[in-house]
């Protein structure tokens, strides 16, 4: 496995333990529709958040919540209604990212609630 890919795994883990840390509880990881992938499925109080995880081993200039395209957040939508008509939720669903920086020892995790809407 590279490199990237084993950060990435890392990267959500960090990201479902601060969840929980918060109060959020995991109700799955990585979860598959189609061509949709959802990093984290978590639930706090009568909210389901929908969080797609992005983590860097370096600080560029563009904000890592801006590589989130069009065609990604299609497919959260996508995946995040499957989700809950497989699970029977009427919750009110909501689209977040979490960004982890590592850089070296520094780790710095930002939690984007309501990232981007869906109409």
């Amino acid at each position: 496995m590279g490199k990237h890919n084993e950060f990435g795994q890392e990267g959500e883990q960090i990201a479902a333990d601060f969840l929980a840390k918060n109060g959020y509880k995991i109700l799955c990881k990585n979860y598959r529709y189609l061509k949709s992938e959802i990093d984290i499925i978590a639930q706090k109080g009568e909210i389901i958040a929908i969080v797609e995880v992005r983590a860097r081993s370096n600080d560029q200039i563009i904000s890592i919540s801006e590589t989130i395209t069009p065609k990604k957040i299609k497919l959260l939508v996508a995946g995040a209604n499957q989700f809950l008509v497989d699970n029977n939720l009427d919750l009110e669903a909501r689209f977040d990212v979490i960004t982890i920086l590592k850089n070296k020892k520094i780790l710095k995790i930002d939690h984007l609630e309501s990232a981007f809407y869906h109409f």
